[in-house]
């Protein structure tokens, strides 16, 4: 597989998270799951890939990680490399690039996504589009449903087909930057739905909502928003999309660990 380096969004939310409330940790990349802590799940995940060169985490402070001796242990070794976050997903995702560069493709995820493979990362990595600046994963909705009936997942639809998003991206180029600035524009108009409906275009909307947009239509048409070339990824596994956004994904979750790891 080509050499790729990664990067782990683990930041807080400024208004608090449900899901670490709940585990009594600062952090929900470092509440526990199944007796792991989310994070240390994902390193230790793109640690055993192949390909796999620098491993990156941004996250508010590299103390937090002092609570995870193994995590700490792996930054102390230069292994996990932390980068600092900004106002915003987007803005620490646009810093994040910077600070690593884009001289090798980057796959990013989110510390939230414990189940997260490795035959999952190699697919990603694997069927990305060797021309695409930007890969979004993401996974149809039947591939969801057939074995988890009742996650509850948020699904677009695309001309009769539904997907979700899993929370993995494949950058290869300094033009996948353009993406993030396009986000970062796009942030700026989240308390004003008109302007976010005028920057994507009210028709391509419509025909979303009427169902007549296609995923690839889609897809090109951010492609010409955002100058650069943004390629979708489908992965054939059910548990790609399954984040722990909240406390009833986490019960799901170490469910399905707890029946993959043998003490159900």
């Amino acid at each position: 597989m080509m050499p790729f380096n990664a990067l782990i969004l683990a930041g807080n939310r400024r208004e608090g998270d449900s899901v670490a409330k709940m585990a009594g940790v600062s952090h929900k990349a470092l509440a526990p799951i199944n007796g792991v802590p989310m994070l240390l799940r994902l390193y230790r995940t793109l640690r055993n890939c192949p390909g796999i060169g620098e491993i990156h985490v941004c996250i508010d402070d590299p103390s937090l990680l002092d609570a995870v001796p193994d995590l700490a242990a792996a930054r102390d070794a230069g292994h996990l490399r932390i980068v600092p976050p900004a106002a915003s997903p987007a803005a620490s995702l646009g810093l994040a690039l910077g600070i690593i560069g884009l001289q090798v493709p980057l796959l990013t995820t989110t510390a939230d996504h414990p189940l997260l493979s490795e035959a999952m990362v190699a697919h990603m990595v694997e069927q990305a589009p060797a021309d695409a600046d930007l890969s979004v994963g993401l996974a149809e909705a039947q591939t969801v449903i057939a074995t988890y009936p009742d996650a509850i997942r948020t699904f677009y639809r695309f001309k009769g087909r539904r997907f979700s998003g899993c929370n993995l991206f494949f950058a290869r180029g300094e033009n996948a930057k353009k993406v993030t600035a396009y986000w970062q524009q796009m942030e700026k108009h989240r308390k004003k739905p008109w302007r976010l409906v005028w920057q994507i275009g009210p028709l391509a909307l419509l025909r979303m909502l009427l169902g007549q947009l296609s995923l690839d239509d889609a897809f090109a048409h951010v492609s010409r928003l955002t100058g650069a070339r943004i390629c979708p990824v489908l992965l054939p596994f059910a548990e790609a999309p399954i984040d722990v956004d909240k406390p009833a994904d986490y019960e799901l979750v170490s469910a399905i660990l707890r029946k993959r790891e043998g003490n159900a």
